[in-house]
């Protein structure tokens, strides 16, 4: 029984043809013998040109669709036009201390430390508030320095001449000396006003933080220079993402970017890139991107992931279509644009991925009518117009391949031309119980 074409689907038939233009034009009939091929005039020929869908590379024809094929095949139509193109960059991120905001308290004078005020890591301090108590022999030294110079220059007058001058200057050399060893404005002026030379002098911190590191411990003795303390002010954090190569273009100086913490779920925070990494990580193909962010609360914690969104506008009016819109080849980018009923195979230059949207940078221009759906489909039948050129009751001659129901007389016919084997008798329906 010979079913006809009309009944048969677009894709089912698309499948057949293909199937049997592939057997044909190796050389190789249907049920026919291996051997017989190898012998046939053109049998050395390069067989990949099949694959392509065609002699001709896989060059496409303009399609032609009745209306009831465009809604089998649940073809959609669009109006290229132009629109704002924004792409969201999407990256892990993580909450680092602001490397501006750290300090190494280290003491600028040798000694002993007699007595530890701040002495476990990550209490937090205040501007002024008092480190240690160190012991140092020179620092004695130089408080008696200080006093011998007040007690002269307090004992001369303008009189003097150049003697009360040399005195004066040397209180204030003294002066100097003790605020280069950071001792405090305070300590030097209670120090002036009391006379009382003290064993040992507080060290005060520089900033206001949190103790990230603590590396001293009482009765140790320190060396000018030697790292004690390590401060950071916690207030202002940094969060720091990595980005591709690809996507480094959409990204720039000042950009907004919003951010999620994975410690405060549902929490939405805003920031902007306040730095971009002048080099890339050559492993992973990434560039690091900062984004600062206030903690006045102390809430953000450095080591915190964090999800890092940037914004950012690729063009205001930008030619652009959906991702589906564009049929990728692997060597090329095809559009199919509607012109005088056909479905006529377009390459495409393809921008910046926005979305669900593609940028079109030529190829197109606004106004056509181009395929947004089933691109697949129509392609297939575009591949096998260009294989079908010339056979009988495949294409239309100058217009492409036109798929057009063909009724039962037609099939039979074709049938008949190719010597097919009749088909078998249809066994009798068997009987079945309600």
């Amino acid at each position: 029984m010979i079913v006809p074409r009309s009944k048969v689907s677009l894709a089912a038939r698309s499948a057949l043809i293909f199937a049997f233009l592939v057997l044909t034009s190796c050389g190789t009939e249907p049920g026919g013998d291996d051997a017989s091929a190898e012998n046939m005039p053109g049998a050395e020929m390069d067989h990949s040109a099949h694959l392509g869908g065609g002699a001709a590379g896989g060059e496409r024809q303009a399609v032609q669709l009745s209306a009831q094929q465009e809604r089998a095949l649940g073809v959609v139509y669009m109006t290229v036009e132009r629109r704002p193109l924004e792409r969201t960059i999407r990256t892990v991120g993580r909450i680092v201390t602001a490397e501006s905001r750290i300090v190494d308290f280290s003491p600028r004078i040798g000694g002993f430390v007699e007595r530890l005020l701040v002495n476990t890591t990550g209490q937090e301090v205040r501007r002024g508030q008092p480190l240690l108590t160190i012991y140092s022999p020179e620092l004695v030294a130089a408080q008696e320095e200080l006093l011998t110079a007040r007690n002269l220059a307090l004992r001369l007058d303008e009189s003097a001449g150049g003697a009360w001058d040399r005195a004066n200057a040397m209180l204030e050399a003294a002066r100097r000396r003790l605020s280069w060893w950071e001792i405090t404005d305070e300590q030097i002026r209670r120090l002036e006003e009391t006379g009382d030379v003290t064993r040992t002098l507080t060290l005060v911190s520089p900033v206001s933080g949190v103790v990230l590191e603590k590396s001293v411990f009482e009765g140790r003795r320190v060396v000018p220079g030697e790292s004690l303390y390590l401060l950071a002010d916690l207030t202002e954090v940094w969060v720091e993402g990595d980005v591709f190569e690809q996507d480094l273009q959409f990204v720039g100086l000042g950009a907004q970017s919003h951010i999620e913490v994975s410690a405060y779920p549902g929490e939405h925070l805003m920031g902007k890139v306040s730095f971009i990494y002048p080099t890339i990580d050559v492993s992973s193909r990434t560039n690091r991107v900062r984004v600062t962010l206030p903690n006045p609360d102390l809430r953000f914690k450095p080591g915190m992931f964090a999800t890092l969104f940037v914004d950012s506008r690729i063009a205001e009016a930008a030619v652009a279509i959906p991702v589906d819109a564009v049929l990728v080849t692997g060597e090329r980018n095809l559009v199919f644009v509607r012109e005088n009923g056909l479905l006529q195979p377009r390459e495409v230059v393809v921008g910046a991925h926005a979305e669900d949207y593609l940028q079109i940078l030529s190829g197109i221009v606004p106004g056509e009518t181009i395929v947004a759906s089933a691109n697949f489909l129509i392609d297939a039948e575009s591949r096998l117009g260009s294989t079908s050129s010339g056979m009988p009751g495949m294409g239309n001659e100058g217009h492409g391949s036109a798929v057009e129901p063909i009724n039962d007389s037609e099939a039979e016919n074709e049938h008949a031309g190719h010597d097919m084997p009749a088909a078998a008798p249809a066994p009798a329906p068997e009987h079945q119980h309600d």
